[in-house]
């Protein structure tokens, strides 16, 4: 299957590159002036990105992702992905950025040009807070069973650490699993764990453990994007007039805000 997924990503992305060698001058800003609105591959990902009672999408990226449509002059539509498929959506032009605290990893670097980074992250080890005691290290949580998000950085470190893991489709799948017993942990990021573990919480019986590494949160879009660039100024712009500050400060990422320069 992932043969498949990466062969057929191989051929869009053929694709892109022979319509662009062909006359076909349109920019990605033109295409979504066209059809006057930003389309934005997420996922459910507190506290980046999450659906309010009326079903809306806000938090973090969702707001900073609907000012920057705003700049652009168009609005905004959030597209829910299968994180595993980010890529695929993006080439098959179902959505025209990842926007969804996506690490900068290899494999994102290869497969979309991405902004500049504008939040760091890490990814940690979540367990039953009775278990705690017995994940305090890489060594401890070696013979558990984890459970991963499919696509993830959390996967990468699984992968990274010789853990035994199951995939599933997004990272709150994988505290329900601890949570009923079939997982004895996960590997999340670090700013999910902060807003949706611990006392206060929705699965305040849970508990994080061990950093597995650091990171940072960009955004993707497809290879050779003008929208990268615009982007990035809007970063930049969103820094200086205290923009970003203000929604870290609402949703509890303060501390993980990188500097725009």
């Amino acid at each position: 299957m992932k043969k498949l997924v990466k062969g057929l990503l191989a051929v869009l992305m053929m694709v892109s590159v022979v319509g662009c060698s062909s006359g076909n001058e349109k920019t990605d800003s033109d295409a979504i002036k066209e059809k006057g609105k930003l389309v934005v591959g997420i996922t459910d990902f507190a506290p980046m990105d999450y659906k309010d009672e009326n079903g809306n999408w806000i938090r973090f990226d969702a707001d900073l992702a609907t000012l920057f449509a705003k700049s652009l002059g168009v609005e905004v539509e959030f597209s829910e992905i299968e994180w595993d498929n980010k890529a695929i959506e993006l080439q098959s032009n179902n959505i025209d950025c990842v926007w969804n605290g996506m690490t900068l990893n290899d494999e994102v670097k290869s497969t979309m040009d991405c902004s500049n980074a504008y939040m760091n992250n890490a990814q940690v080890v979540i367990v039953n807070k009775k278990n705690a005691d017995k994940a305090k290290s890489v060594e401890d949580v070696k013979g558990l069973k984890f459970a991963v998000e499919a696509g993830s950085a959390g996967k990468d470190m699984a992968e990274q650490n010789g853990f035994s893991y199951t995939e599933f489709d997004s990272q709150a799948k994988t505290l329900v699993e601890i949570r009923n017993g079939s997982c004895d942990a996960a590997i999340i990021d670090s700013l999910m764990a902060a807003a949706m573990v611990g006392e206060g919480t929705s699965f305040d019986d849970l508990t994080y453990t061990i950093g597995l590494n650091k990171e940072e949160y960009g955004v993707g879009f497809r290879q050779g994007s003008d929208l990268v660039e615009k982007l990035n100024a809007f970063l930049v712009d969103s820094y200086k007039d205290g923009t970003i500050q203000k929604l870290a400060d609402q949703y509890g990422v303060s501390a993980a805000i990188v500097e725009q320069k």
